[in-house]
């Protein structure tokens, strides 16, 4: 039996509720205990576990029934929200999730879509009124912009193509030239044209020629050709004399196959004394320029600010080592050539020999020269190398073979082509016949040496 609260009898400590009683006697006159009402200010007490009080409703006071009231009151609409918020929850996330699913799957349209409806805003201008008038690019002395330049004699200028059959299914090569005359006379270098090949012109306006050699000279690798045609523009030659250095000039050409090309540069140098890569050339007068020439520009145009052809760009020419080095035949130089090769088809006076050759001077030819024999040469061996031995020539009549050298022409020793032609043509001419010294070289590098004598005859082929 637990002891009773002091201050309330009516409740246990740990809050059990015992009833009030008073003595009062019974209809047999016997003492009982009777129970008698709760006090109000008795409150039921709860348990721990207990969420309202349960079998004490009567027992309570009219305020305490409102509190339990409300708190059931607010316990619903708080369950309800809980549920509802649940939901809500529940459906924007299964929103969320379909719309990324959604623009994942249609992305791809949905960025075309977008492409296509944004709005990109160009800005464009014309020139000025008048801007490309020719009249605009020429000063009061006659001079040129580059503008101007091109466009006097870019319509000069023609495609050259080479094929070696008739009915041109074997290209060969391409290049460059320069018309000369209204009824189709064009200059080019002649390493464009193959004397047996087969040849079409092609002009500014995109008109198609089939072209004849008149004359060819690969000694200063000029030649002339002739089209069928009518009013042509000719272009102007100027005075190569005149030119100087440090002024500006364009060429133009047609450089890979890249129709009508105009490249800009100056004048380095003038009177450069050049000869030809293929070493049958003769050591000719050229203008050094840095425009850039390219293979395809050979036979095209090297041209003043006036308009002027003052040079005949050649790639045979330039350096393969060096940038910025490009060559043309100055016009005064080509000038004489031309007209001879017009008039005759060859250059009168001029021995051939009906040879090719390649000299041992530099390190790069006597590369060539063991790449073609197949071994090297004797570290101190110098000769010019016969590369090729023409069949018309009276040279191939000799103990002279392919893959031989020249030595010594008259007794005096050669080493460079320069040294073998001008010994040459300082003590003989058309008809006269020749001493050499040759040598003969095998894979275990012994030389062995013979001597021949061959005849010069007239050159009307322009080869070698």
């Amino acid at each position: 039996m637990q002891e009773k609260d002091e201050n309330n009898p009516g409740v246990l400590p740990q809050g059990e509720y015992i009833p009030k009683h008073e003595k009062t006697a019974d209809d047999t006159g016997k003492e009982v205990d009777v129970p008698v009402a709760v006090s109000e200010d008795i409150r039921p007490v709860y348990d721990d576990f207990m969420y309202e009080p349960i079998g004490f409703e009567d027992m309570m006071s009219d305020d305490s029934a409102v509190t339990i009231d409300k708190k059931k009151k607010h316990s619903r609409p708080e369950k309800a929200a809980l549920i509802l918020f649940g939901l809500m929850l529940t459906v924007c996330i299964s929103l969320s999730v379909y719309g990324i699913v959604k623009d994942i799957v249609k992305s791809k349209d949905s960025i075309i879509r977008v492409e296509e409806k944004k709005q990109v805003v160009l800005y464009r201008n014309s020139k000025p009124e008048g801007a490309n008038d020719l009249s605009n690019f020429v000063d009061e002395n006659g001079r040129y912009t580059v503008e101007g330049a091109s466009a006097a004699v870019i319509d000069s200028i023609v495609e050259i193509y080479t094929y070696s059959d008739a009915s041109h299914n074997t290209f060969i090569g391409s290049g460059s030239g320069i018309v000369i005359s209204e009824d189709g006379y064009i200059v080019t270098n002649a390493h464009v044209l193959q004397s047996d090949g087969y040849h079409t012109v092609i002009t500014n306006g995109d008109k198609k020629y089939d072209a004849k050699i008149i004359g060819r000279d690969s000694k200063t690798d000029i030649a002339v050709i002739k089209i069928t045609a009518d009013g042509l523009k000719p272009a102007k030659l100027g005075n190569s004399d005149e030119t100087i250095v440090g002024e500006q000039v364009i060429a133009v050409g047609n450089p890979a196959g890249l129709s009508f090309t105009v490249t800009d540069g100056i004048v380095s140098h003038i009177g450069r004394k050049i000869r030809g890569k293929n070493n049958t050339g003769f050591e000719m007068e050229c203008i050094q320029t840095n425009a850039e020439i390219s293979p395809g520009n050979s036979g095209g145009a090297l041209v003043n600010m006036y308009g002027q052809v003052i040079g005949i760009t050649s790639s045979k020419l330039i350096s393969s080592t060096l940038e910025g080095l490009g060559f043309a035949i100055s016009i005064n130089e080509a000038l004489p050539i031309i007209e001879e090769l017009i008039d005759k088809g060859y250059i009168e006076g001029r021995f051939r020999i009906g040879v090719s050759l390649i000299d041992t001077s530099t390190e790069s030819k006597r590369a060539a020269i063991q790449q073609e024999l197949g071994f090297e040469l004797p570290k101190d061996f110098k000769g010019v190398y016969v590369g090729k031995i023409s069949d018309d020539s009276d040279i191939k009549n000799t103990s002279l073979k392919v893959g031989d050298f020249f030595t010594e022409i008259n007794g005096k020793t050669v080493t460079t082509y320069a040294e073998f032609y001008d010994t040459i043509s300082s003590q003989y001419t058309v008809g006269d016949k020749v001493p050499a010294t040759c040598a003969h070289i095998d894979k275990n590098g012994d030389i062995s040496y013979y001597h021949i004598e061959f005849g010069l005859i007239e050159d009307k082929s322009g080869d070698f």
